[in-house]
Formats: structure tokens, C-alpha cells, sequence
């Protein structure tokens, strides 16, 4: 763990406790209004109600989606305080302002009981939210007492609602934080092993950082998603119309030397699921990733490499995962990706799930009670696992 002050460092009795919580949750495209799925709002429950428990008078604060600096209706998060005052079982006073901060906002917050809980209106709707504004911070800082950052999926990012407010008010990280640095800080210093690392997705560019950092870390790395075609290619191999990152194939050859310098195996497909297009009803063949037709593209591992990776994913002692095997959201390309959710509920070990798409692939598969820890946040995981220094949380004062 990072040493920062935690909720435990502070009395919160009667203080205005201001909340970065990260509420920034999918809504439903066929019902306005609608949440379509409320993981996010539910994670941070825990501090909430701590906080509550304590008589703090908490005051949230979150962005959702992108109104680009402006009041858009499409991204107002009074469906949040709705949902919110459900889960706590109490009213969440929703202060709405298409200036997150105004006179009618700050008589709200003075309003504000020992135990009542208030939202503020989407952070983004000030272009100031995330150029990390001095002047919005100072608005913001000044509704509280004490500055709590629960909100792990934004802290890779400096805002004026994360690092702006940290630095005007004292501070700690909320429990969702503290967990998530708990379990990946030890899953990366100290891990129990072997330790196994699974990474997928789309890109090489995306997971380079992550990939170099683990190479001095883990036992062994599987490599699926698109980014493995990338690999596939710089052994020389004919991998069709697969997805490819010409300009990567260099790096690609020198990650996998440096993987067999330190000893680290790096297992690739040995085979894939094949298709002319990515559509629910595509014609699918499984294939030998020698005999990849030059018209045809792969979309997603194969039942051996599955085999091969549950093998040793399933006799690992730490498992660290991010990134789907395959376009897995299309059902005939999504059998790896839960094949690699199965094997992991199987560890008997430290399992973790590195956000983003992985932790929807855990969710649908219904394993996420099963692992160690889904984390909330992809952006700031990966980075996290890049061994990054994360703005947000570096700037919660040190215990």
C-alpha cells in the first residue's frame, strides 16, 4: 500500500466531508434516463456509509460520460442520486447547477445535517474540471472541511475535482482506493507464485508499458486479443486479415527476447477462431494459427489455446488480467475470453481483473465474486500496472 492517510486518520463528526467518487456509469440506450449498470455507484457504498456512520456530511462529486465543458441534460446525474438514495436507503440530496458550483449549491451544502449525503451535478460540466482549473478547485474545496478520493477509475487523471481539491484541503484515499492499492501494490511488490499475467485487447501500443513493467515481474505472460497477431507476425507467421500493428513488429520481437532473457515464458495462440467479418451470424472456423487463410481474420483464441492457458493460469498463485481474448461482446468470438474468466475462478490463489472490458467479461460470466479483486478502473489500472505514479492518489497527503 502507498502509505496515505486513510479514512481512519480523520474524525469526520459534523465535518463537510467533499467525496470523489467515480459515478461515471454506463446508461441504457433504450430507456432515457435509465442506468444500465450501477457496479460503479455500488463500490463506493462502503465509504458512503462509513462516512455517514460517522455524522460526516458528505458532499459527491463525480463526472459522467463527456458534456465537453458545458450543462448537456444527456449527462446529468440526477438518475445517480436516484439510484443512490435506493442503495442507501436514505434521501441523497441532489444539488443541481449547470455551474456544478453556485449560491443555490453552497445554501445546500450549509443546509446539510450531521449523516446527510448531497450530490453535486456532473464535474465536467465546467471545461475547467479537466484542465485541473486553480479557480475551480477553489469553488469546489470551499463547500468542504476534509477532501476523501474514492474514485480510483479517475485517478490517473490531475482534475480539479481529484488533485485541485487534494491540495486545498486535508485528506485521504476512501476505501475503494485503499483496496485497489492494496491488492495490486502487493500483487506487483511481492507476489505469491507463480505469478501469471493475461493480456489482451485490441493493441500492442496499449499494453506496452504494462508488458515491459510485468517482464520484471511474472513467471509467465499469455498474450491473446488482437495485440497477439502483432507477435504471430514478427515470428514470421500468416496471420490473413488479423489485426495488425505494422509499425509494432520491432517492439513485438524485442519483448519476446527480453521474455526469454529473463526466463519469463511468453505463450502465444496456437490456435484461433476464423471469420470473413465481425457479426453475430459470421461463419466461424477453427483453424491451426499456421493455416490462417490470407482472406480471413481471427477474432478470437482457440479451444487449445484456452487449454493451454487455463493450464497456467489454473496453477498460478497470483493472476493478474487485462484485456479480452477476442471481439468477445459478438457471441461467436466470446468463448476464450469466458474460457479465461472460468480459469480464474478456479485459482486457488490472488486473482485480480484489471477493469475495462475484462471485468465486463467477468460480470456477464458471473465469476466476479469468485476472484480477489475486479478493479473499477481500466485507464488507471493499466497505468497502475505500468508502475506509473497515479496524480490522484499522489496527491492524498502521506500518513
Amino acid at each position: 500500500m502507498l502509505n496515505k492517510k486513510t479514512l481512519k486518520d480523520f474524525d469526520f463528526k459534523g465535518k463537510k466531508t467533499l467525496v470523489r467518487v467515480d459515478f461515471n456509469v454506463p446508461m441504457s440506450k433504450e430507456e432515457e434516463g435509465k442506468i444500465a449498470d450501477d457496479v460503479r455507484i455500488r463500490a463506493a457504498l462502503p465509504t458512503i456509509e462509513y462516512l455517514v456512520n460517522q455524522g460526516a456530511k458528505v458532499i459527491l462529486m463525480s463526472h459522467m460520460g463527456r458534456p465537453k465543458g458545458e450543462a448537456n441534460p444527456k449527462f446529468n446525474l440526477a438518475p445517480i442520486a436516484q439510484r443512490l438514495s435506493e442503495l442507501l436507503g436514505k434521501e441523497v440530496k441532489f444539488l443541481d447547477s449547470p455551474v456544478v458550483v453556485d449560491d443555490g449549491v453552497r445554501s445546500g451544502v450549509e443546509a446539510l445535517q450531521d449523516g446527510d449525503v448531497a450530490l453535486l451535478q456532473n464535474t465536467r460540466y465546467r471545461k475547467e474540471e479537466e484542465k485541473n482549473d486553480p479557480e475551480f478547485s477553489k469553488e469546489l474545496a470551499a463547500l468542504g472541511e476534509i477532501y476523501v478520493n474514492d474514485a480510483f477509475g479517475t485517478s490517473h487523471r490531475a482534475h480539479a475535482s481529484n488533485v485541485g481539491v487534494s491540495t486545498l484541503l486535508p485528506s485521504a484515499v476512501g476505501y475503494l482506493v485503499q483496496k485497489e492499492l492494496d491488492v495490486m501494490g502487493k500483487a506487483l511488490a511481492d507476489p505469491e507464485r507463480p505469478f501469471v499475467s493475461i493480456l489482451g485487447g485490441a493493441k500492442v501500443s496499449d499494453k506496452i508499458g504494462v508488458i515491459q513493467n510485468l517482464l520484471e515481474k511474472v513467471d509467465t505472460i499469455l498474450v491473446g486479443g488482437g495485440m497477439a497477431y502483432t507477435f504471430l507476425k514478427a515470428q514470421g507467421k500468416e496471420i490473413g486479415r488479423s489485426l495488425l500493428e505494422e509499425d509494432k513488429i520491432e517492439l513485438a520481437t524485442e519483448l519476446m527476447k527480453r521474455a526469454e532473457e529473463k526466463g519469463v515464458k511468453l505463450l502465444l495462440p496456437v490456435d484461433a477462431v476464423i471469420a470473413d467479418e465481425i457479426a453475430a451470424d459470421a461463419v466461424t472456423e477453427i483453424v491451426d494459427i499456421d493455416s490462417i487463410p490470407a482472406e480471413k481474420q481471427a477474432l478470437d483464441i482457440g479451444p487449445k489455446t484456452a487449454e493451454i492457458f487455463t493450464e497456467a493460469i489454473v496453477g498460478a498463485k497470483t493472476v493478474v488480467w487485462n484485456g479480452p481474448m477476442g471481439v468477445f461482446e459478438v457471441k461467436p468470438f466470446s468463448q476464450g475470453t469466458f474460457a479465461i474468466a472460468e480459469a480464474l475462478a478456479k485459482v486457488d490463489g490472488v486473482t485480480i481483473v484489471g477493469g475495462g472490458d475484462s471485468a465486463l467479461a467477468v460480470e456477464i460470466a458471473g465469476y466476479s465474486d469468485k476472484l480477489t479483486h475486479v478493479s473499477t478502473g481500466g485507464g488507471a489500472s493499466l497505468e497502475f500496472l505500468e508502475g506509473k505514479v497515479l496524480p490522484g492518489v499522489d496527491a492524498i497527503e502521506n500518513a
